[in-house]
């Protein structure tokens, strides 16, 4: 039996994925080009890992040969909660109130990926949750799910941005779909809402200026340059989004609980008397733990919470 683009779209959705787009496994020579750029200005920061594997980045039959095509496809993750205005409590970033997506994503990526290899024998994949050498956002872009915002997350038409993304690729063809038209028009209201301005350009974010990187990624000292620019973010920063006229419009509330928000807010009391060890185990379950236990005390020092 031969897969169609309609038995992928009818399995996705029955595992909660609401966003499923289709597009060749072409080499990506422009956007390869852009990245290359933008690590030569070293805006990736202290994220040396994005340098790595920029062939697997171009050409998806590096990482699996005989690859025709990526299946992209996005997860709302929007629930419509919203922060206590607690001026001694730290925000923590909108995806990691619930449940860590990778946990969510990577179980329902090998439910719909036996289903299809059960389907046809000859079905081959690799599928990645930004964890892999792959331009997740491109193909999403690509696929037509979504187009690339100013701020430099996919945003929908039906959904705003509030959505994780996930690739598969595969040796299939299949009918592929035609990237979007690009709706920000003249809108700079995630450039103009930054508070560190590490919204450069349009399109062009420099990590070492960005809250969330600066928050989660960052091992260093957050530098006094950044004093009382953090709005209270504790863990990552959802400004740029929260400011996005797309994200008032069309966010609709996430129909898995998983996402429910568990971990909104954080304070330095929260994290009295914790080890590396019991912070972990705290946080098994959830991305806060990324930060690490260090980081986040950091993090509340510098926002003084």
């Amino acid at each position: 039996m031969k897969i169609t683009n309609k038995i992928i779209i009818e399995f996705a959705r029955e595992l909660g994925f609401d966003l499923i787009g289709f597009s060749e496994a072409e080499e990506l020579i422009n956007e390869s080009e852009k990245l290359k750029k933008w690590l030569e200005i070293g805006y990736q920061a202290g994220m040396q890992y994005m340098e790595n594997n920029l062939d697997k980045k171009q050409d998806m039959k590096e990482i699996l040969p005989g690859a025709k095509s990526v299946i992209s496809l996005g997860m709302n993750y929007y629930t419509d909660e919203e922060y206590s205005g607690d001026k001694s409590k730290g925000k923590v970033s909108r995806y990691a109130w619930g449940k860590d997506y990778h946990l969510i994503i990577w179980e329902k990526l090998e439910q719909l990926e036996s289903e299809l290899k059960s389907i046809d024998e000859n079905f081959a994949s690799k599928s990645y949750v930004d964890t892999g050498p792959v331009m997740d956002k491109a193909w999403a872009v690509k696929s037509g799910i979504g187009w690339m915002g100013k701020h430099t997350n996919v945003i929908n038409r039906e959904i705003g941005s509030w959505f994780f993304i996930t690739n598969i690729i595969t040796n299939y063809e299949f009918e592929y779909n035609k990237p979007i038209q690009d709706y920000c028009g003249s809108c700079t209201a995630c450039i103009d809402a930054c508070p560190t301005n590490a919204i450069v350009n349009e399109y062009v974010v420099d990590s070492n200026r960005c809250i969330s990187y600066l928050t989660i990624e960052n091992k260093s000292e957050i530098t006094s340059e950044f004093e009382d620019k953090f709005d209270n973010w504790a863990f990552g920063c959802d400004i740029c989004q929260d400011v996005c006229p797309w994200n008032h419009k069309f966010s609709g509330v996430t129909k898995n609980e998983d996402f429910i928000p568990i971990n909104k807010e954080i304070t330095s009391s929260d994290l009295d008397g914790l080890s590396n060890k019991t912070f972990n185990e705290k946080f098994q379950d959830s991305p806060i733990k990324r930060a690490r236990l260090k980081g986040l005390r950091r993090n509340l020092s510098f926002i003084k919470v």
